[in-house]
Formats: structure tokens, sequence, C-alpha cells
């Protein structure tokens, strides 16, 4: 049989009470972060894509374009795709709103950000990212960029979250992803639905992406229980 343990004795290490408060505490600044944003897309994507390629200059002029239809640009704040979309906002006058993260190669604020906050743990940001926009916007990444698309269409396809629009930018770049998908996780494993795919639309236009986006409505900031 296995042996019962009496935890009545047992006391929590200091170092891991103040990890729940510090836990705590970033939800709390994240969603008073929030408080007063209107109209937000989020952006992912790398952040090792260089000013002037062909990535850049599309998340740029997207995020240009859709300041200027008064809506609020989220990033992660860093380097890449995300100083791209920061800078697109803040020279068209738009808001230019940074989640960062505290990483072991110091990634910084990025110039273009005009608020922002930082984060120490990756979950805490994932929550108030899941929970900040009306509509996403993928661009070619890495893990953290497919870690948190997979994250928003797994909240979506488990009702946890409205069904709003995900735009994946770049075909070249995502279609082998569906393909394995369509191939392998529906045909082959049956552990999705051919609904499921439907989650999100690919697409290499900034117009169709802007198009999407401005017929997609404000989202209310509750969770479903």
């Amino acid at each position: 049989m296995p042996q019962k343990v009496d935890t009545t004795e047992q006391q929590v290490p200091s170092s891991f009470t103040w990890r729940i408060f510090r836990i705590m505490s970033e939800f709390v600044e994240g969603f008073q972060f929030l408080v007063g944003l209107k109209r937000t897309v989020t952006f992912f994507g790398s952040s090792r894509v260089k000013p002037g390629s062909v990535y850049y200059k599309k998340a740029e002029d997207l995020a240009s374009r859709l300041s200027k239809a008064k809506f609020t640009v989220i990033t992660g704040g860093g380097p890449g795709i995300m100083e791209a979309v920061n800078k697109g906002a803040t020279l068209a006058g738009g808001e230019s709103i940074g989640l960062n993260i505290q990483l072991p190669f110091e990634q910084r604020m990025n110039t273009y950000v005009k608020r922002g906050i930082g984060f120490h743990y990756f979950f805490t940001r994932k929550v108030i990212l899941s929970f900040s926009a009306q509509a996403y916007v993928y661009f070619p990444g890495g893990f953290g960029t497919l870690d948190e698309f997979f994250e928003i269409i797994t909240l979506i396809q488990t009702q946890k979250m409205d069904r709003i629009p995900v735009i994946l930018i770049g075909s070249e770049y995502w279609q082998p992803l569906i393909a394995w998908l369509e191939s392998t996780v529906l045909v082959k494993q049956r552990a999705i639905e051919e609904d499921d795919l439907e989650l999100f639309q690919v697409t290499d236009s900034v117009d169709e992406a802007f198009r999407i986006i401005k017929k997609s409505k404000e989202r209310p900031r509750v969770f479903t229980e």
C-alpha cells in the first residue's frame, strides 16, 4: 500500500511562497494594464526578422493601416516582427503596445513601444496575450510563435474563448505545417475535426488581412467559465 504522508507539520518554503505572490502580481498588473485599450489586435512573429525583409515590411504596413483605422496593436515588445509592428503603429500615430518577456539574453523593449509592461513568467504573459485582442496575426516565427498559435486555436477549439480571426501571414512558411495537420493529425490520427482547420486563415496579402480584421468585432474581456 502507498505510504500516507502527514503534511500537517510541513512548511511551504519561503521562496515558493514569494513565487506565488510574484505570479499573482503579474496577473493583476497585466489585467490592469489592458484596461482602457480598445479595438486591439495582437501580433506574433520571429524576433530574428531583420528590418527591410519582406515580412518586416508587411508587418509594418499592416500595423500602420490598422493604426490609421483606429485599432490598437499589441506585440511582445521585442525586436524583429514585434519591432516592425510597433514601428508601423507609432509612425502612423496609433497606439503601440508591448507585453515583453525577460529572457536570459536580455530581450529589451523595442524603441517603438509607446506603452509597455514586462513579465518574468511566460505563462502569465501568455494568459494576458490570450485575453488581449479581437484578432490575432501570426507571422513566421520559432517555437514561441508556434506555441502561441496553438494556444489560441486550442482555446477557440475548446470554446474557452470566442471565435475570432486568427490570421497566418506567409503561405510558404505555414502551408507545410497545415499539410501535416491535414494528413497526419486529421486523417491518420483523427486527433482533430475537419472543422478545426477552419479556425485560422492563411494569406500572403496585407490587404486581405486588413479586410478580415476590419470586419472583426470588439471582444468583451471576460473568460468563458
